[in-house]
């Protein structure tokens, strides 16, 4: 399983149907943000996939730069409208593999759980809290797992059943490395397509450490880009850490 830890795999694997597979609606991501730019300042989005995001957001006038872990991820950004506009680094987020000084920098979607252990997660923090000026800020969006989805660390459900496919989801649990391996399934009549995925959870408490041993601290907790409460209660939330 050790491709599921290179950078590159998830977008190689993904990047032909990601825009397909992932309607999620950016306006409230690009509102918020925006919103901590007022004066159009330079922003990094990690992990800038196929510009869901960033796209919108530049054409708010902010100017935004990126990271991606792949190839074909990158190319699918820059053919949409603009796109190439953006410039951006073909590596491993982890790394910040750029100068800045940021205003902003943001990571959505929950993909700081596509790094693979706790140690690579730390230096996503102290390498973003380099590239951000003096009070910029960096903000995270992650799911919080919920454990009472797993029986003795396994869960098989079954996402969509129709009289010509069948499309199943087969998850594994390790409480130690706080990981979870995905095996997505798809049986046709044609061929069985597989969707592997592997990422490694923090609870909020945990990413309010990683950003104090980077020289941040958290600034603001909300359920979702809305500023929604965050409660006992809530699923998911949006963190902004603020560079000391």
């Amino acid at each position: 399983m050790s491709g599921l830890n290179d950078p590159a795999f998830f977008g190689d694997r993904y990047a032909h149907e990601y825009d397909e597979r992932t309607v999620l609606d950016p306006a409230p991501a690009v509102e918020f943000l925006a919103g901590l730019v007022p004066g159009g300042g330079a922003v990094l989005e990690l992990a800038v996939g196929t510009g869901r995001v960033a796209i919108p957001l530049a054409a708010r006038g902010v100017a935004v730069e990126g990271i991606e872990g792949s190839a074909a991820m990158v190319e699918r950004m820059r053919a949409k409208p603009g796109g190439s506009s953006i410039p951006t680094v073909v590596g491993d987020m982890a790394d910040v593999g750029v100068t800045g000084p940021f205003q902003l920098a943001y990571l959505v979607f929950n993909t700081l759980f596509n790094l693979p252990s706790q140690a690579r997660q730390v230096d996503c923090f102290r390498n973003v809290a380099k590239v951000l000026e003096p009070g910029g800020v960096f903000v995270i969006e992650c799911f919080i797992q919920d454990l009472t989805e797993f029986d003795r660390g396994q869960r098989v459900a079954t996402r969509a059943l129709s009289e010509d496919a069948v499309h199943m989801e087969f998850l594994l649990h390790d409480p130690v490395e706080q990981a979870v391996t995905y095996q997505r399934v798809t049986f046709d009549a044609e061929a069985t397509t597989l969707r592997p995925l592997r990422l490694r959870y923090c609870w909020p408490s945990e990413l309010d450490l990683m950003a104090q041993l980077a020289g941040m601290r958290l600034r603001e907790r909300y359920n979702d880009w809305d500023r929604g409460p965050f409660t006992r209660s809530s699923r998911s939330h949006v963190s902004v850490y603020e560079k000391i």
